[in-house]
């Protein structure tokens, strides 16, 4: 695991070099020094070998191609520090999170990088029980490696970019791998995600998917969990109802009833 707390003076002719090797492909308003030190310590360190063009790009944080030291393909996410218009929405999955207690973020680049941890773990926590998402590699302050998923350099695609190519059997087969996985998350990672929706589950070949974005999972210990896994199966079932147009789908309180057990024993614990 890196450490998050890592620091360092930066010399500005250090820099021009590390730009000079030509390390990056695409340099914009992300790579602030900092960032572009962590990358360059990343470097230093075996995980990345080389940056490539953007993959994903939204207002919390962008996600860059990357290749390893083996020529393994990998996803970098680098969370943005000037524009971290997200500080806010953040702080309700952090406080409260038995795993965070005492942490009081004293600027928004230490909570970035407290975010950064907290996605790392929840990613490492979920891979581990057999979620099924990206496996994490490595992360340091603001910049997260994880594997890339995808084909010929491009990602594969998310679930509100395909599901009106596919037909009704095909989405039915995705609803339940997602009813799944989210059982997975909540059983046998103990965590709720937070967040899931159809911009954060991956279509993969042979209609496989996975699960992205993790960063605001929680443990089941956390006071909103449960408010949190009611708006998770909310926003499954509507999608999948009133966009896909199953007309099978579970009931929300059923969804619930099963997943009662699983809370009932963080409780007891």
């Amino acid at each position: 695991m890196m450490n998050e707390d890592f620091d360092f003076y930066v010399d500005k002719r250090d820099l021009k070099r590390i730009k000079d090797k030509d390390l990056f492909e695409t340099v914009e308003e992300v790579f602030d020094t900092k960032t572009i030190m962590t990358l360059y310590n990343l470097m230093r360190k075996k995980i990345i070998y080389r940056m490539n063009g953007v993959i994903s790009a939204g207002k919390e944080s962008r996600v860059y191609l990357a290749y390893g030291y083996k020529g393994e393909k990998l996803a970098v996410k680098i969370y943005l520090i000037a524009t971290a218009v997200f500080k806010k929405g953040i702080l309700k999955y952090i406080i409260g999170d038995p795993r965070f207690e005492g942490f009081r973020p004293s600027d928004t680049r230490k909570l970035i990088y407290m975010w950064t941890r907290k996605e790392f773990r929840n990613m490492k926590r979920m891979y581990d029980a057999g979620v099924k998402v990206p496996r994490p590699i490595a992360f340091l302050n603001n910049v997260l490696v994880m594997e890339f998923l995808g084909e010929d350099g491009k990602r594969y695609p998310l679930l509100i970019e395909v599901y009106k190519d596919l037909d009704l059997e095909e989405l039915e087969e995705i609803y339940h791998k997602v009813l799944e996985e989210l059982e997975k998350i909540v059983c046998k990672a103990g965590l709720v995600h937070g967040d899931l929706s159809e911009y954060n589950i991956m279509v993969k070949p042979e209609l496989d998917i996975a699960i992205i974005d993790v960063s605001q999972a929680v443990e089941l210990s956390h006071p909103n969990a449960y408010d949190f896994l009611v708006r998770d199966i909310e926003n499954v079932n509507r999608f999948f109802r009133e966009e896909a147009g199953i007309e099978n789908i579970v009931d929300n309180e059923e969804l619930l009833r099963r997943l009662k057990p699983c809370l009932e024993k963080i409780k007891e614990d």
